[in-house]
């Protein structure tokens, strides 16, 4: 090496990786032959023919020649014969870091056709977490590993907003089944089952937590739900970050077993499952008391036991099934989901390859979180594309979040005519509930009670039919509608009129809705104007909860009926009393 300078973050990356390397990670450092079994199992090298540099081999390269420069003896003494060579830069990090954020999900399918049992991910999630230790990362990957550490959860769900998603999902599931109706249960001491989820539902998709909720009263279920510590995600997986696997998993244990709970089950989660069940406890250092499992287990066990009936009849839409990495690959969850899928739905179609050799959804290992990577991850979606389009089915299941969002992404970019739902929702279609409680009428409705009289709403959408709709309701409740059918009429009747509440769908000409939005929130005399967001659009709601801009503060799915749309705009009024309100907007 000479007198060549190191900088002292190279520096410390080398030291770091002495302190990490085991067993596992020595052994398949050593192992590699590169006999090229691996290229062609890899999404990336299948969508980019030619590029060398996106080969399993080649990317391991890039840490091996270190590692056997520092920590193996050929390295030590026969560099040039190895291939043996050192980091001294900075800049040599940040490519470094290309290669092991950009260009690889770990997804370890290259793991399984490497006969030599190379586990490329392994090493490759060492140094992700070597990079991030001397502050080298993606900035996603920073801001949302800063969320988690701060405030609990990694996408920064406050605890009033996580609380408050869960009351209106109790008054929606009592509106419809009954003001008996359990609900939510939250904090309840010692339960047979403590539900923890992925904070994208609290944020994008609520409807899941419903679903659940509704399989777990139809069973008739001894379950809660904790108001701290509920987060089964873990960033630590993706990042490398031991020890923020560590505490992000703590909280959770800490969290059951105050409750006294006897069994974990964990939401549709491929990296939550792993890192919950499979990972945490190594990273916590933690010796737990209790049972964990997937919700998919938890709801086959339902069917089973005869604790909740479904009909498949209810489901006829043809339906694929998409094996996340984290929870086939990784954990070994390969035939239960597809149990469960034929139990409650009538068009179940498998896509090839499956199971442990199904290709990744392109946004595993945290890809979701860096932008900068996005071209080349959508480029390498093309080979899930394919896959999917060929099963010729109009719905892909997927028991993780995260694959949501990536096959929701590839769909879109590759213009397929599907749309991707989870287990949970299905099986919470197919329920038959031979009891349904009477709404009494009392909750339904008093129109006679002119309950939104003296407010002004404005409806804004570009379906006059909806707006016929919406508004024959609201007046029929006491309320002056106004009605607007673009965007830039919303703007102008919004800034003239000034309504007590904008209901806002999200698709319409000129301005979207999510322009007009943000104009509303972003004007200073309009950005206290209560806004529902009312859409046949649920895959942008992201879209809206993403900007810089104070939330909406009601969110409703299309299609939607009397009952729901009055309960949801009367939510939105009734914190403020009504006299005061309507003076306040005069």
């Amino acid at each position: 090496m000479g007198n060549k300078s190191r900088s002292y973050k190279a520096e410390k990356v080398i030291q770091g990786m002495g302190r990490k390397l085991n067993r596992q990670m020595v052994g398949s450092l050593l192992a590699c032959v590169h006999c090229g079994n691996c290229t062609d199992s890899c999404h990336y090298v299948l969508a980019n023919p030619g590029d060398p540099t996106y080969a399993p081999a080649y990317k391991a390269d890039q840490v091996r020649r270190f590692f056997k420069r520092h920590y193996d003896w050929t390295g030590r003494v026969l560099p040039w014969w190895v291939k043996a060579k050192s980091l001294y830069t900075d800049e040599e990090l940040e490519e470094l870091k290309d290669t092991v954020f950009g260009k690889c999900t770990n997804c370890r399918r290259c793991t399984l056709n490497c006969p030599m049992g190379v586990d490329y991910a392994t090493f490759n999630r060492m140094t992700r977490g070597l990079l991030v230790s001397v502050g080298i990362m993606p900035e996603g990957v920073a801001v949302v590993s800063k969320d988690q550490w701060e405030i609990g959860n990694q996408m920064g769900v406050l605890k009033e907003d996580y609380l408050e998603t869960l009351e209106w999902l109790t008054e929606e599931l009592q509106a419809e089944h009954g003001a008996d109706y359990p609900g939510i249960p939250i904090d309840k001491m010692d339960t047979d089952v403590v539900y923890s989820i992925n904070p994208r539902e609290v944020k994008y998709d609520p409807r899941t937590i419903s679903d659940a909720a509704l399989i777990f009263n139809e069973a008739g279920e001894n379950w809660t739900m904790p108001s701290e510590g509920w987060d089964m995600t873990n960033f630590g997986l993706f990042s490398g970050d031991d020890d923020l696997g560590g505490a992000v998993a703590r909280r959770l244990y800490e969290k059951v077993a105050e409750l006294r709970g006897k069994t974990l089950v964990i939401s549709e989660c491929g990296h939550g499952y792993r890192s919950t069940r499979c990972e945490g406890q190594n990273w916590a250092k933690w010796d737990i008391n209790f049972e964990m499992e997937s919700s998919v287990i938890t709801m086959l066990r339902y069917i089973k036991e005869g604790r909740i009936k479904v009909d498949k009849s209810k489901n006829t839409e043809p339906v694929t099934f998409h094996d996340s990495c984290n929870n086939a690959r990784s954990c070994g969850l390969f035939d239960e989901p597809r149990e469960l899928l034929n139990l409650v739905c009538s068009d179940f179609r498998e896509m090839y390859p499956n199971r442990s050799e199904n290709y990744c959804c392109t946004g595993g290992g945290g890809a979701m979180s860096m932008s900068e990577y996005t071209p080349q991850r959508l480029k390498s979606a093309k080979i899930k594309a394919d896959q999917l389009r060929a099963t010729g089915a109009t719905a892909v299941v997927t028991s993780c979040h995260n694959c949501v969002d990536g096959l929701t992404d590839l769909i879109k970019h590759y213009k397929l005519n599907m749309k991707v739902t989870q287990l949970v929702n299905l099986v919470a279609n197919a329920l038959v509930i031979e009891k349904e409680v009477a709404v009494p009428a009392e909750v339904v409705t008093a129109a006679a009670e002119g309950e939104l009289a003296g407010y002004r709403i404005l409806v804004a959408d570009d379906e006059p039919d909806f707006v016929t709709y919406a508004a024959t309701v609201l007046e029929d409740h006491g309320a002056v509608v106004l009605r607007a059918y673009d965007g830039d009429e919303t703007l102008e009747i919004a800034r003239r009129e000034k309504p007590h509440l904008l209901t806002l769908d999200i698709k319409m000409p000129g301005k979207s809705g999510i322009e007009v939005f943000e104009s509303i929130r972003n004007d200073p005399e309009l950005k206290t104007m209560p806004i529902c967001i009312i859409t046949g659009k649920p895959e942008l709601r992201k879209l809206i909860y993403e900007r810089a801009v104070l939330p909406p503060e009601g969110y409703v799915d299309k299609p939607i009926d009397e009952e729901r749309l009055l309960r949801n705009i009367k939510k939105i009024l009734k914190p403020v009393h009504k006299d005061e309100e309507i003076e306040s907007r005069k």
